[in-house]
């Protein structure tokens, strides 16, 4: 074998080189709304991928390679179907726990009523209530409340 130039062999090295596949980034926009589950409804029998290829949920990276989107796809669809998962904390705060509509007799023997439920009932600092015990029952009635609704009434 004759030995070779630096020169030819930089230019057997190019020329042996495979020339790079450049992708083609055509941004499909992805549906959305009612224009989504039309579609979704159409190609029931395809599988969830492929569906949200098929509904421009997907990217090409610089291989030329497809990455479905699935979840961009699924959030797409939940707000589509008009489903609102994000909580929506009244006032201020961060919204904390919901309601269980459960609460424990503490250590130092107190029955704690959380925010969430003052708040729900529209409840200010200071407003006061009646307790009444029963058997295995508390009831709690706000003073003065039998009042604003006849003066509201009349």
């Amino acid at each position: 074998m004759p030995k070779r130039t630096k020169t030819e062999v930089k230019q057997i090295k190019a020329d042996s080189k495979e020339p790079k596949i450049e992708a083609k980034q055509t941004k499909v926009k992805p549906l959305v709304g009612e224009e989504l589950l039309h579609k979704v409804k159409e190609l029931e029998s395809l599988s969830k991928e492929e569906k949200a290829r098929t509904c421009g949920y997907y990217t090409v990276n610089k291989n030329g390679l497809e990455r479905i989107n699935m979840i961009q796809f699924l959030n797409a669809l939940i707000e589509a179907e008009g489903i609102d998962l994000d909580s929506h904390a009244e006032g201020k705060g961060r919204g904390g726990r919901s309601a269980s509509y459960r609460i424990s007799v503490q250590t130092n023997g107190n029955l704690l009523i959380g925010s969430a439920y003052t708040k729900q009932l529209g409840l200010n600092p200071g407003d006061e209530f009646e307790i009444s015990l029963g058997r295995k029952h508390i009831h709690l009635k706000q003073v003065g409340a039998e009042e604003n609704i006849v003066n509201t009434a009349s």
